[in-house]
C-alpha cells in the first residue's frame, strides 16, 4: 500500500509537504505542488480520509436518521439528501430507527462518535436526541415531524391541509360515516393530520365522532388491525381517510379480506403518494407529498447550516396536493 512517505520520495520532497497538498494548503509552491499531484498520480496513492478527517475534527459524511426505511415515502426524500449532499462534497449514511427512540438514540450518540459534518433526521418521538446533536454543535435538520422545544431547521408539508382536503373530497362524494386512522399519538403529523380530518368536517357542519378514530402505527399491520376494529362498529363507516401509505395499504387490504367492496361499500383515501396507486384496481386517491423535493431542501439547509452555523433557524412548509382516483368516486 502506497504511503505518504513513498509519494515524499517519489517527488523529492518532505511528506510534510505531501500532507499540506493533500489538505489542499495554498502555502506549497505550485510547482512543487504539480510534483506531488504528479507523483500521487504515478503511484496511485489514494490519501487516507479517516486520518485526514481525524486531523479536522470532522468527518466528510452526513448521517440520515429516517423512522422507518420500509416505507416507500422515505426512498424519494433520501435520494433527494443525496443528489445535493454529493454536489457539495458530503457523502450519505443511512439508519434506520425503526420508530424506535432508544435505537434513534444509539444512531445519534454514533453520529456523534464519528463526528458527522451533519445529521438530518425524522425523529421517532420526542426533541431528546435532537437536543443532544443541537448541545454538541452538530448542524441538524429535521424533516417530516416537528420535536417541540427545539430551535432547529426544519422542512415539513402542510399535513393538517392535506388532510382537509382528502377528508373534504369524501365529504363532496356523499360519504357520511367518514372514519380517520391517524398514527401515534405522540407524533406531530399524526396530530396535525388528525386535526386537518377534524376541520373539514366541522367546516360542513359535521360532527367529529370519536368512535370513528383510530390510533395505529403508521405501519400496515396497523392499518389492518384499525380497519378491522372498524368494520366491527354497527353502523360501520362507508368511508375512511388513512393519514399514511403504509396505512391506506392495511386498510384496502382488510377491505379485501372482508369483501368489502371499494368504493361502493367504503370509500378510501389516503396520505402519502404510493408508488402503484394508479395500477391497482381500483385505483387508489392520495394526497401526494413532494418527497424528493423535502430531501432536497433538508439538504440545501443542512449545507447552509454547515457554511453558516450562526444563522437563524429556518421552517420551510411544502405543498401536498389531493390526486382523486376510483377508490373514492362512487
Amino acid at each position: 500500500m502506497t504511503t505518504i512517505y513513498d509519494v515524499a520520495r517519489h517527488a523529492g520532497v518532505s511528506a510534510a509537504t505531501v500532507s499540506r497538498v493533500v489538505n489542499g494548503r495554498s502555502s506549497v509552491d505550485p510547482a512543487l505542488a504539480e510534483r506531488v499531484r504528479q507523483a500521487m498520480g504515478e503511484l496511485k496513492y489514494r490519501p487516507n480520509a479517516v486520518a485526514r478527517n481525524l486531523r479536522r475534527s470532522q468527518t466528510t459524511l452526513w448521517a440520515v436518521i429516517i423512522s422507518d426505511i420500509g416505507n416507500p415515502f422515505f426512498t424519494a426524500m433520501v435520494r433527494g439528501v443525496e443528489d445535493v449532499a454529493q454536489k457539495a462534497g458530503f457523502s450519505v449514511v443511512l439508519c434506520n430507527s425503526d420508530e424506535d427512540p432508544a435505537k434513534e438514540g444509539k444512531y445519534v450518540t454514533a453520529a456523534l462518535n464519528d463526528q458527522m459534518a451533519g445529521v438530518i433526521i425524522s425523529p421517532s418521538g420526542r426533541g431528546t436526541h435532537v437536543n443532544r446533536l443541537v448541545e454538541a454543535g452538530v448542524p441538524v435538520v429535521v424533516i417530516d415531524r416537528l420535536p417541540r422545544g427545539v430551535a432547529v431547521d426544519t422542512v415539513m408539508v402542510d399535513n393538517e391541509h392535506g388532510a382537509q382536503l382528502a377528508t373534504g373530497h369524501l365529504i363532496e362524494a356523499g360519504y357520511e360515516r367518514i372514519a380517520c386512522v391517524t398514527g401515534p399519538r405522540r407524533l406531530s403529523t399524526a396530530a396535525q393530520r388528525l386535526r386537518g380530518y377534524q376541520r373539514a368536517l366541522r367546516a360542513a357542519g359535521r360532527k367529529v365522532r370519536t368512535e370513528l378514530i383510530r390510533f395505529a402505527d403508521f405501519r400496515e399491520e396497523g392499518g389492518y388491525a384499525a380497519m378491522a376494529d372498524l368494520l366491527r362498529q354497527d353502523p360501520r363507516p362507508d368511508a375512511v381517510f388513512a393519514a399514511n401509505n403504509l396505512m391506506t395499504v392495511g386498510a384496502v387490504e382488510c377491505l379485501v379480506d372482508q369483501g368489502v367492496r371499494i368504493p361502493q361499500e367504503v370509500g378510501v383515501a389516503g396520505f402519502d403518494n404510493i408508488p402503484w396507486a394508479h395500477l391497482v384496481r381500483p385505483t387508489l386517491t392520495t394526497v401526494d407529498q413532494p418527497t424528493y423535493e423535502l430531501g432536497r431542501t433538508a439538504a440545501l439547509l443542512l449545507a447552509e447550516r454547515i457554511t453558516e452555523p450562526t444563522r437563524p433557524a429556518s421552517s420551510v412548509t411544502l405543498h401536498t396536493q389531493l390526486h382523486v382516483r376510483e377508490s373514492s368516486r362512487r
